[in-house]
């Protein structure tokens, strides 16, 4: 008969992934790795359990294996969803050739025989200013991007670099000073003191300043 530390060994060697503790003393067991007495029932849900623990730590042995970290996945929204080209409205946000733009222009043609009708729609995109045109039939769907806006207290200007600090007390010193006029006018009533917020929407791991308004 082996006994309970030999079992131990044993089944360590072949891969489980529990080590038993027990006394120093010997203790006789059957064949199948159970102690003398241990009845069938008793016996059925350790090895129930045992291969249930087995299963756990199988399936966490994949994921980690496929380097899957829960713990970094992005809980957020997508950056893009989509939307029934019909329902786009002028004003709105559409992504035009992989940009994400605000649809200055929206014209629909008459249905033809041939199919649905057309969606025609203009659209700037929101970072650069550049004009972007697309023709769509009206039953399907466009993506349109998840635009985040923000609006930080200006604290001073550095090196062309803005420091901002949010609703929290958080600062931050990543957007510089945006081109054209807008970026006269901050300068402006930094230079001068005057307390104001700017405006900053996010799509598409793109950020940039649009307005700003006084306090």
């Amino acid at each position: 008969m082996p006994t309970l530390p030999y079992m131990v060994r044993e089944r360590w060697r072949g891969g489980a992934c529990f080590r038993f503790r027990s006394s120093r003393d010997h203790v006789t067991c059957t064949p199948s790795g159970f102690p003398v007495g241990t009845t069938k029932a008793s016996a059925h849900a350790c090895q129930v359990l045992f291969v249930f623990f087995l299963g756990l730590l199988y399936d966490s042995s994949m994921f980690a294996s496929d380097g899957i970290d829960f713990e970094s996945a992005d809980s957020g929204a997508s950056a893009t969803f989509p939307m029934q080209c019909s329902a786009l409205r002028k004003n709105g946000n559409v992504m035009l050739k992989s940009r994400p733009c605000k649809i200055v222009e929206m014209s629909t043609s008459k249905t033809g025989k041939h199919g649905h009708a057309k969606v025609h729609l203009v659209g700037i995109d929101l970072f650069t200013g550049k004009k972007y045109e697309d023709i769509c039939p009206s039953t399907h769907n466009m993506e349109v991007p998840n635009v985040k806006r923000d609006d930080y207290m200006v604290v001073c200007l550095t090196d062309g670099f803005l420091h901002l600090m949010d609703e929290f007390g958080e600062m931050r010193e990543d957007l510089g000073l945006p081109s054209g006029d807008l970026g006269k006018e901050i300068e402006e009533k930094v230079a001068t003191g005057t307390d104001f917020s700017v405006t900053v929407i996010k799509a598409l791991n793109e950020e940039a300043i649009i307005s700003l308004k006084k306090v």
